[in-house]
């Protein structure tokens, strides 16, 4: 039986990301990690309240907006360090990340604050 042309077209994809990302510099690897480790933090948080319960729901707001913020926060760092992003060009990778720790820092004393 023939792959069909949505399979085809499937592969394909798959292939042209997979070579794109190859090229991609170390340090936005690193941001994208962190970035999914915080997306899958705030899933098991998710699926712990789901099975639990949420009790203390301020708690889980708290964590999961914790993650849920520190992921943006960090695509927006991702953004900035790219070399590729014209928009920023003149900004240096020390602000941007300067910059990251700083908004990091308010969201979570936002968080801190909420937690009660």
């Amino acid at each position: 039986m023939a792959k069909s042309s949505a399979t085809r077209d499937a592969q394909a994809l798959f292939h042209s990301l997979r070579s794109a990302y190859a090229a991609t510099p170390t340090n936005l690897k690193i941001i994208d990690l962190y970035v999914m480790f915080a997306i899958f933090t705030a899933l098991i948080q998710v699926v712990y309240m789901a099975f639990v319960g949420s009790f203390p729901f301020n708690s889980f707001l708290s964590g999961v907006l914790s993650c849920i913020g520190t992921a943006v926060l960090a695509v927006c760092l991702r953004i900035q360090v790219n070399k590729e992003n014209k928009e920023f060009k003149d900004l240096p990778p020390e602000r941007a990340y300067a910059d990251f720790i700083l908004c990091n820092l308010v969201l979570h004393l936002v968080i801190m604050n909420f937690l009660g």
